[in-house]
């Protein structure tokens, strides 16, 4: 729980802001962060996941055959299920693999399915937030019960509901939210289902029509059958890597449209839309506008060959991409190797206005952050930047740029967990050798584009100092504070809920994008909006609406503007999805709290 001044903060677009002279000014723990990490800093996260209700252990059915599939998921997302204006939590859950376990006296958890948790967040008598969970899988009517890999989010057929797309080891599932707390199952209806691998998934409006369409990304030709023994060079058992076997192709589907609130369907368009070639076996996606064109384009992070930058080249309805990572300089690193990518993130980091790439990576590769230089050409600065160094040690998955001390730079985590066994945790007899401590960057802010990332993780709290085996990260203000919190999800291991302490002593101001943009349907998150904050000094800082990106994993679709020591907003400029632009009177936006925008009431 935090401790802090009293937030008057109404969640919506109608009433009330918080006075910002109310607040602590700079003489905050945000504040002490800016002397360094060699100084008294306070914890940046605090883990409150068992007290807050957040009770769940994931299970991959460890068997000792070193499955391919067991060291993988799980993914999780942050989304407001039920309209109520706080996050809820889903939480993907595993299953056994070949009918074994590791330890012949231990059974399977019973109930073995994914998770809905309902966030019934609190304002407590000294005005602190605190969110509290409640378990609602058994009446949300969700019974997902496959291994499961990762989670989408987002309002497919235009109810102002959102609904969940899983993805699994095995048949992936479209759950349609009914508006009254419960799901049900539309996969086979929808024309979205899919047997293979897949791990990521993402909605976005390809096409400018108004509907949600869906992306869904494969990894390898695999299963318990053609399961093959590896090795490690000293002849003893390891985890098989994607070279071992094919990968299979993506997946596009494309929203028909064709029923507001009720039976809409997809089709298949990977062929048509020039996605044949989309396989490489596939981790990571994101969504975002590379070229500035106005089109959404799809960033794939593929597992040891050349990643793939498709860009949108719809015309007259009719979708269709093309790749251009080898041309943009994002296929491979700035050595010309292709890394073992798994989790990415697409933010402006540099604050030029275009938005940069960072992806998480195998140990003794390093994560790599690409430069984007506003015309969709990328430079690998991982190593000038800080980043590439410290992370030589890391297998990188779950990741995402936010900016923790609301200083108006984005920030970055990057979550960890081995794919490899590592030789000191099996020599202890650890039953799952993949573990490694999570990591936090802050970002020192340069105008000038030498923009660098320092490591933070000793201040980030005791959290970052266990070892566990991370996959998925969701972002998001779980507690409606006014800063970015996070939820892990590890792999035979619990949900951590990481709490941010230090965001909320920043002024900020925070965004929901909705719109309507048929006659008939509700207002929905403006996913791939476009959003500049101009602040009172001038300074823009740009974000993109979105849940994708990270690794499996689904976020918040809210935009959270950090502010530095400006405390006015002089506009906010939109770029809707289907192109669009409006301004919003900064008069009109009060400091530390959150707005709705709404399509069609800004000034065109």
């Amino acid at each position: 729980m935090k401790v802090r001044l009293a937030i008057a903060l109404l969640v919506a677009c109608g009433c009330g802001s918080e006075d910002p002279a109310a607040r602590s000014s700079l003489a905050t723990p945000a504040a002490a962060m800016e002397r360094g990490p060699g100084h008294d800093a306070p914890a940046i996260f605090s883990e409150v996941a068992a007290a807050s209700g957040l009770d769940f252990e994931h299970f991959n059915g460890m068997s000792g055959k070193l499955y391919f599939a067991e060291m993988t998921g799980p993914g999780v997302a942050l989304f407001d299920y039920d309209n109520d204006g706080d996050l809820d939590v889903y939480a993907v859950q595993g299953g056994l693999l070949g009918g074994d376990l590791l330890d012949e006296e231990r059974e399977a958890p019973p109930d073995l399915r994914d998770r809905l948790f309902r966030n019934d967040l609190s304002v407590l008598p000294d005005g602190s937030r605190r969110a509290s969970f409640t378990d609602v899988t058994a009446a949300s009517g969700l019974d997902a019960r496959g291994y499961g890999m990762g989670v989408a989010t987002g309002d497919y057929d235009n109810d102002g509901w959102v609904d969940l797309y899983v993805t699994n080891f095995g048949a992936n599932q479209l759950w349609r939210n009914r508006r009254d707390g419960t799901f049900e199952d539309v996969t086979r209806e929808t024309g979205t289902g899919s047997r293979d691998w897949s791990v990521p998934a993402v909605f976005f409006d390809l096409d400018r029509d108004g509907w949600l369409d869906l992306f869904v990304a494969n990894y390898v030709d695999y299963s318990i059958a053609t399961h093959k023994p590896c090795r490690q060079p000293s002849g003893a058992p390891e985890y098989c890597g994607p070279l071992s076997y094919e990968p299979v192709a993506d997946r596009l589907f494309r929203n028909r449209g064709d029923g507001v609130g009720g039976r809409v369907t997809f089709e298949d368009v990977t062929a048509a839309a020039g996605l044949r070639s989309a396989k490489g076996g596939a981790l990571g996606v994101t969504v975002a506008d590379f070229d500035r064109d106005g089109w959404l384009d799809l960033y794939v992070a593929n597992d040891g060959v050349p990643n793939l930058m498709w860009m949108n080249r719809t015309a007259a309805g009719a979708p269709f991409f093309s790749d251009s990572a080898f041309v943009a300089g994002n296929a491979v690193n700035g050595t010309g190797q292709a890394e073992a990518s798994m989790g990415v993130s697409a933010g402006d980091y540099d604050r030029d206005g275009d938005e940069d790439l960072f992806m998480t990576h195998l140990t003794r590769e390093t994560n790599t952050l690409y430069r984007n230089d506003g015309a969709g050409q990328f430079d690998d600065v991982s190593k000038r930047s800080g980043i590439g160094p410290s992370s030589w040690e890391s297998t990188g998955f779950g990741t995402g740029w936010l900016d923790f001390d609301n200083d108006g730079w984005l920030d970055l985590l990057a979550v960890n967990g081995a794919v490899k066994t590592i030789p000191e945790q099996v020599a202890g007899g650890d039953p799952h050798p993949l573990r490694q401590p999570n990591q936090l960057y802050r970002n020192l802010g340069d105008e000038n584009g030498g923009v660098r990332l320092e490591e933070v993780t000793a201040h980030a709290g005791p959290a970052f100092g266990l070892e566990e085996v991370s996959r998925g990260a969701a972002f998001g203000d779980v507690d409606n504070d006014g800063d970015v919190d996070v939820v892990v999800a590890n792999n035979a291991g619990p949900l951590r809920l990481l709490i941010n302490e230090v965001g909320q002593d920043r002024p900020w101001i925070g965004f929901r994008l909705t719109g309507r943009l048929l006659p008939d349907s509700e207002p929905r998150d403006m996913l791939g909006a476009w959003v500049g904050a101009v602040r009172g000094d001038g300074a823009e800082i740009w974000r993109r609406v979105g849940t994708g990106g990270s690794y499996a994993s689904a976020s918040d679709p809210r935009i959270l503007v950090g502010l530095g020591k400006q405390r006015e907003i002089d506009r906010v400029i939109v770029h809707w999805p289907d192109g669009a632009v409006e301004t919003f009177a900064g008069s009109r936006l009060a400091v530390g709290r959150y707005h709705t925008l709404r399509r069609g009431e800004g000034v065109g």
